[in-house]
């Protein structure tokens, strides 16, 4: 499926949400995967659920982080998709207007903030994963997240890439795998689970190049279902959005 909108800006995410109860630990996340998949889907979309399954078998590989980022713009064919947020939606339209075309349908995967790949062609995934991490400063930033009681650590290392100096860190509260029956539209009486689903968004803060630090409290990105986090540092901004750096991912329970 594919649409041409428009957005008038981008919110800024938001706040504190209900907090879990989250036994006091340090785990550490996984260390150095080589790629970050994004997967633009709705539960609309009958093209979709084939790249549902293959986000939910990337979530297995330790070496990617796979996350689904449910839409809103197929509302309107009849079925309300109840994990949409019109902000996946712009952040998808932000990455077309990066690449410099309209190319804005579902199931769209960007791999580590640059490839566009139909997401349901798990090798054209595959292939883009080998591809973007041929350019300088892709998923080369070690990133660490422990968590630690009510808080998350996050850290960032220094850049050893001369073009990646400036970026933006920002944390994800994940649903790890949510089954949904959908009673109208294109996938009407069907049942799909999405995986890795992006439930809350903080940024974390600016990352110049050099090594930083942060502490996030679970009360920002908790909410009910959520029972994982990511962490990336992507270069650019929230409205441009550039490649991937590096990224973390921990579970929460």
């Amino acid at each position: 499926m594919t649409a041409m909108m428009a957005y008038s800006s981008i919110s800024r995410w938001s706040s504190a949400l209900g907090v879990c109860a989250i036994v006091a630990i340090i785990r550490p996340a996984h260390a150095d995967p080589r790629a970050v998949v994004e997967l633009f889907t709705s539960q609309g979309c009958s093209s979709c659920p084939p790249a549902d399954e293959i986000i939910g078998e990337l979530a297995k590989d330790p070496n990617v982080i796979a996350l689904s980022m449910p839409i809103e713009y197929w509302d309107y064919l009849g079925w309300k998709d109840t994990l949409a947020d019109s902000r996946f939606s712009a952040r998808q339209k932000a990455y077309s207007q990066m690449r410099g075309d309209r190319d804005v349908y579902t199931p769209q995967a960007i791999v580590n903030g640059s490839a566009k790949v139909v997401g349901s062609d798990r090798a054209g995934i595959d292939s883009a994963i080998q591809h973007t991490q041929k350019a300088s400063g892709v998923m080369s930033v070690p990133v660490t997240m422990t968590l630690s009681g009510k808080h998350i650590n996050v850290s960032v290392a220094a850049s050893n890439a001369p073009t990646s100096s400036q970026g933006e860190v920002w944390i994800c509260s994940v649903s790890k795998a949510v089954p949904i029956s959908i009673g109208r539209g294109e996938n009407r009486g069907r049942q799909v689970t999405y995986y890795n689903v992006v439930r809350n968004i903080l940024k974390v803060g600016d990352w110049n190049g050099s090594s930083g630090s942060w502490t996030v409290p679970l009360e920002n990105i908790s909410r009910d279902g959520v029972d994982a986090a990511v962490v990336y540092v992507q270069d650019g901004n929230r409205e441009k959005p550039g490649p991937m750096l590096g990224a973390a991912y921990t579970p929460l329970r």
